[in-house]
């Protein structure tokens, strides 16, 4: 699942076409108390398990461009490869690309999935809500992230694993990604780098109780880059007809 990280992202213009190619697993988090992150969705691109997303509408999940495919989706979930009674699967009816996202570049690393039908919503599937001004997130804030895949290099999980983040000021994030722009949010862990973890490409940025990032990119250092879900607002609002 694995592929090497794309170092100088932006300027050798890396492609982003496959889910994995980007910084992708949580490295030293802990498992999740099971089904406490109940709008989390595990992503099986072409067949094998590859992205995160999260649903914001009974029938809509949101994940990252970049893992565009032919994606299925399973809600509800924990361990995504153990049949649980708590799990719905759903095909997907379309698929809404943000119009300026382009593989080769980090900009716009946004995605729509309108399901076939609308999840039963309980306790073991819940829609999380999206900001709704387009401010910037205040640096500082100390936000969630979780998603499945490896843990390490090596060892890989099928269980939903989750890790603390904070968000760097603008200023702090131009000197690792210069190409910075109004729709990415960097966040990083500041005091153990043994914790500074990210979840799977697609996954939520949870701040508040608000889904306001997508995993997006990164090195193999902290911090990573984050779709910032407040810039897109009247583009989700539109797409979803709401």
């Amino acid at each position: 699942m694995e592929q090497p990280l794309c170092l100088l992202l932006f300027l050798l213009s890396c492609p982003l076409a496959h889910a994995g190619a980007l910084r992708s697993r949580i490295v030293g988090g802990h498992e999740a108390t099971p089904h406490s992150r109940p709008y989390m969705a595990a992503l099986k691109v072409s067949g094998n398990f590859g992205c995160g997303g999260f649903l914001v509408a009974p029938d809509w999940v949101m994940t990252a461009a970049h893992c565009m495919g032919d994606i299925s989706i399973i809600l509800g979930a924990h361990n995504y490869h153990t049949p649980e009674a708590s799990q719905q699967t759903f095909a997907v009816e379309s698929y809404h690309l943000h119009p300026e996202y382009d593989k080769h570049v980090p900009y716009n690393d946004i995605l729509l999935l309108k399901l076939s039908s609308k999840a039963k919503l309980n306790k073991y599937v819940q829609v999380i809500p999206l900001p709704r001004s387009s401010s910037d997130i205040p640096p500082d804030t100390k936000c969630i992230v979780s998603g499945w895949g490896y843990i390490d290099a090596e060892v890989a999980t099928d269980k939903l694993f989750e890790t603390n983040a904070t968000v760097l000021s603008r200023r702090k994030c131009l000197l690792f990604y210069p190409e910075l722009s109004e729709g990415m949010v960097c966040a990083a862990s500041y005091h153990q780098l043994s914790d500074v973890n990210y979840g799977d490409s697609g996954g939520p940025l949870v701040c508040h109780g608000l889904a306001q990032g997508i995993v997006s990119y990164g090195f193999q250092f902290p911090p990573s880059v984050y779709t910032r879900i407040a810039n897109y607002l009247p583009w989700i609002r539109k797409t979803m007809g709401q």
